[in-house]
């Protein structure tokens, strides 16, 4: 890879090339937002992507997009990045998450075993305008609030402490020294801080209301460190003649062992094969990482369906075994396209999209599992492959169980959380000078979320009406 210059400026020149952005891009230029006279058809753009998906799954896929605008919404970055090619930009890029809605974030395990919130969804991931992230976790918020119910005043107020959570923070991280920043994480016991801080400062009912959001961050928390690899196996395998497989269950899970007509190979050259896939894999890892993988063998795989927008790529996971049947550890095999960004912003840097994933992930999130890797798809096909534990503490709040206060707290945190990530690879000072200390920037998104809030009613709207026609398949409840 080809080395890049690097500019090195001083506080006052970085200062002084975010206000430049600012009289190039006013922080009202989000406002007003209206879609594009030619804007594609949505429902296209999800077939141009299933088109490339395991077919079977496909249904399950707008099964899952349909049961609400929110799910739907989740679903929708290709279509989301199309509308973002047109609006207004500062020019300050950052490491983009590619599809930072408020479900992408959660709580995970570091290697030091300390539990940790975070965004843990880098499919997207591409550099980018800053813009990008700040207007998909906005719109989410206004979206989730819309779908709970809650009154216009509470939407509002939901979004704008999203936004203005990014750009203080976003000006706090401006004055750190770079190692501050990127050592700067929030750990568990500060996001139940920032939850008992809504206590604090709540009154009557609301008090109560505040109370119980204290209580289940701490339920979050502590269920999150039940999910493990033993955890796993308890809920994913079953001991058959002495050692262990993945129970079926399909269309979510479907061992290796009923897929192999659908791979074109026998077991033993199934078996073969995805023994050098692993190998392959290890050799992406750093010495000490590989080494110790190196000590586990793998017992079975299976096909499992993930998420909502991710459902139909390649999915699995592996069941590996280290000194006995009762060390397991399982890892999740994810494919890796080319970012949706990508139709409208630079290619990645990266040939191999299972890098980029890997690589971007690195780049944005304070520590990541010692188990990222890539590799490319079995011998024969044009796919590509990153690798990643299934279970390490992993947890995600329930959205759609959510009061107003309680997604307010959890605006703030994710705000934050992706302002730090940013800072990391983005120039703090210059987009902490561009976005200023008053609150334009917070209205002029907070605009643009409504707005597009509307149009992704319309575009559900569209979609559903693709599948009572018979022109998208959909299976529910799965």
């Amino acid at each position: 890879m080809t080395p890049r210059n690097v500019e090195h400026l001083s506080v006052e020149e970085r200062k002084t090339r975010g206000k430049s952005a600012r009289e190039r891009t006013p922080l009202t230029s989000l406002r007003g937002w209206v879609p594009a006279a030619d804007r594609p058809d949505p429902v296209t753009l999800l077939e141009e992507q299933d088109a490339s998906r395991e077919q079977d799954l496909v249904p399950v896929r707008h099964g899952r997009m349909l049961a609400s605008p929110f799910t739907f919404y989740r679903g929708t970055a290709k279509i989301m990045a199309q509308d973002l090619k047109d609006t207004a930009r500062a020019g300050l890029n950052a490491q983009l998450c590619g599809d930072a809605h408020l479900s992408n974030f959660g709580v995970f395990a570091s290697p030091e075993r300390s539990l940790l919130f975070d965004l843990n969804d880098f499919d997207e991931t591409l550099p980018g305008p800053f813009e990008y992230d700040v207007l998909r976790m906005s719109a989410s918020f206004t979206i989730a609030a819309r779908n709970n119910g809650f009154s216009a005043a509470d939407t509002l107020d939901v979004t704008r402490t999203a936004v203005r959570a990014y750009r203080e923070a976003m000006a706090g991280f401006a004055t750190m020294g770079t190692m501050g920043i990127w050592y700067a994480r929030m750990s568990d016991d500060e996001l139940i801080a920032a939850a008992e801080m809504a206590v604090r400062t709540q009154k009557g009912k609301q008090r109560k209301v505040a109370k119980a959001i204290g209580t289940n961050a701490q339920r979050w928390a502590e269920k999150a460190r039940t999910r493990d690899s033993v955890q796993a196996l308890s809920k994913l395998a079953e001991y058959v003649d002495g050692r262990y497989r993945i129970v079926s269950q399909p269309p979510v899970v479907v061992p290796v062992r009923e897929l192999y007509d659908t791979f074109g190979m026998s077991a033993e050259e199934t078996w073969d094969a995805l023994n050098a896939q692993l190998r392959s894999y290890r050799a992406t890892l750093q010495e000490d990482r590989r080494h110790l993988l190196e000590r586990f063998r793998v017992v079975d795989v299976a096909r499992k369906v993930v998420g909502v927008g991710s459902v139909g790529t390649r999915a699995f996971i592996a069941l590996l075994e280290g000194r006995d049947e009762h060390d397991p550890l399982f890892l999740q095999v994810k494919e890796a396209t080319a970012s949706v960004l990508e139709d409208h912003l630079p290619k990645s840097r990266y040939k191999q999209p299972g890098e980029r994933v890997v690589q971007g992930q690195r780049m944005m999130q304070a520590s990541s599992d010692i188990y990222l890797g890539w590799t490319k798809g079995l011998q024969g096909t044009n796919r590509f492959l990153y690798w990643r534990q299934l279970r390490d503490m992993k947890g995600s709040a329930v959205v759609e169980e959510m009061h107003p206060l309680g997604m307010s707290v959890y605006a703030r945190v994710c705000g934050w959380t992706l302002a730090r990530a940013h800072a990391r690879s983005g120039d703090p000072i210059a987009i902490a000078a561009y976005l200023g200390k008053s609150d334009k920037f917070d209205k002029s998104v907070t605009d643009f979320s409504e707005r597009y809030a509307d149009q992704n009613d319309r575009d559900y709207e569209a979609f559903a009406t693709a599948v009572r026609s018979g022109r998208l398949q959909a299976i529910e409840g799965v």
